[in-house]
């Protein structure tokens, strides 16, 4: 039987009504209650879950069904959320919304799977009674739900809310929680949201203080957490089921230019023994003794100046891939490893290890989830690895594009999505693996597996020469 802490799915009737903002401030009033609470976050987001761990003290875990099955999705829940007082589980788009025609993706169906209940979150902005009929559509709609309440957010003033508490005690059974007034922090805070990470708003926890006081003046959280006791962080029970026979050293770039990563990745390369250190592009040096290097997505065009006069690393990574070291760069990381990134009337020098330009453009060159296929082309792929998968699943979300001098050579084609030229994905070079997606280690798509498969190659080819070499001294 599962045995996890009380938890909530925080969803609402559509997107952009308020969800990460209440999420926010309910794990900092739980904080301050003595509760341990673990954040998760629907889909491919890297965000919002940035600011999740602002809020409480616990990195937060992405719970995806386009990329994990449901027994990997819901061992993701069960082995973060044991030893917890509660779990709260931010969704996204609308609360029946997803790829799937059948709801079978959504966060219905995740709360449904997961057995918590759904903490609905209205924006309230132009209507009134209306939002009845709203509610008591979506608790009819799908009878497996149970719902712990509502949360009015965008409240405009006492009349307003007193119009909207009559009509759901009459047409709804689903309990008003209480509401967010419609204030001028709540929206500053809810524009920056999904435009700059908590790391980089040097006012994320005052802002979030300020929505818990708000939550806490105008909702009853003592009924939301009735149910919740303090409790001990306990270790994961995770197990892993690969070891490396080596123990590698690799880099993982992180600072304000890269910071795109997935919990649960890292704790994957933790738990097969891999030396993980943090480097920064923007202020560090390049260390010579790596076996490899991860450059995750983040925004180095907001700091393209800073990243150019780092002009020792840049030179030094260069070489570093001229001489074989392995990387796997996703976004951001495939930018920084061109010759350029233009960003607002400026051009700016990079890597140059990839004979091209990168230009920022206004608009979304490639969003949402791809799949991709790999290519058996005229080159060996250096990340080759047995598998019986008929399609890789990640996403992307990039608004350059890139110029070459010549066509590159390419890992994947592209069978939904945009990757780098609309068919493929995948700069293939060197040991070098770079593209516009970004993975996640997961059964159908298991990039720490191929990655680690081509650090051992590398390596098992140093090592007869290494012989020989002594041999002749």
């Amino acid at each position: 039987m599962r045995q996890v802490a009380d938890g909530f799915m925080v969803s609402a009737p559509w997107r952009s009504s308020g969800k990460t903002t209440v999420t926010m401030g309910l794990m900092r009033a739980a904080r301050r209650r003595g509760l341990t609470v673990q954040a998760f976050k629907k889909g491919p987001d890297y965000i919002d879950p940035l600011w999740l761990r602002a809020a409480g003290s616990l990195p937060c875990y992405n719970l995806d069904p386009f990329v994990q099955d449901s027994d990997e999705l819901l061992a993701t829940y069960d082995n973060n959320a044991r030893g917890k007082s509660l779990t709260l589980v931010e969704g996204t788009m609308g609360l029946h919304d997803g790829l799937a025609s059948d709801g079978s993706d959504s966060n219905a169906a995740i709360a449904a799977l997961l057995d918590i209940p759904v903490l609905l979150v209205v924006d309230c902005r132009g209507m009134h009674r209306t939002i009845a009929a709203i509610v008591n559509g979506l608790q009819l709609f799908d009878p497996r739900l149970r719902f712990a309440g509502v949360i009015l957010n965008r409240v405009r003033s006492e009349r307003h809310l007193q119009k909207i508490t009559t009509a759901l005690a009459e047409h709804s059974r689903v309990k008003v929680l209480g509401h967010l007034p419609d204030s001028p922090t709540v929206r500053v805070m809810e524009r920056e949201l999904g435009l700059v990470p908590a790391p980089d708003c040097n006012h994320a926890d005052s802002s979030i203080d300020s929505v818990a006081d708000a939550l806490e003046q105008h909702c009853d959280l003592d009924a939301l957490f009735a149910a919740c006791q303090p409790a001990s962080i306990r270790p994961s029970s995770v197990v892993s089921q690969c070891k490396a026979e080596n123990q590698y050293r690799i880099a993982l770039c992180k600072d304000a230019a890269f910071h795109f990563t997935y919990q649960d990745d890292l704790d994957e390369l933790n738990r097969r023994g891999i030396e993980l250190v943090e480097l920064s592009p923007l202020t560090d040096s390049f260390p010579d003794d790596l076996h490899g290097l991860i450059i995750g997505g983040g925004f180095p065009e907001r700091h393209a100046q800073a990243l150019a006069d780092n002009t020792a690393f840049r030179e030094a990574l260069n070489r570093a891939i001229s001489n074989g070291l392995v990387v796997h760069a996703e976004c951001g990381g495939l930018m920084y490893l061109c010759r350029s990134i233009s960003y607002n009337g400026c051009c700016h020098p990079m890597v140059s290890s990839i004979a091209a330009d990168v230009v920022m453009q206004k608009k979304p060159v490639g969003r949402g989830y791809v799949q991709l296929q790999r290519l058996v082309g005229k080159a060996p792929s250096v990340s080759a690895v047995s598998t019986n998968s008929t399609g890789l699943q990640a996403h992307e979300f990039h608004h350059s594009q890139i110029t070459f001098d010549n066509p590159p050579e390419y890992e994947y084609s592209v069978k939904r999505g945009y990757g780098v030229d609309g068919e493929h994905d995948g700069v293939r070079f060197a040991n070098v693996i770079a593209s516009y997606s970004h993975f996640r280690h997961t059964r159908q798509t298991p990039w720490i597996d191929w990655f680690i498969e081509r650090i051992s190659r590398v390596e098992s080819a140093k090592r007869p020469n290494s012989v020989a070499q002594q041999g002749r001294v």
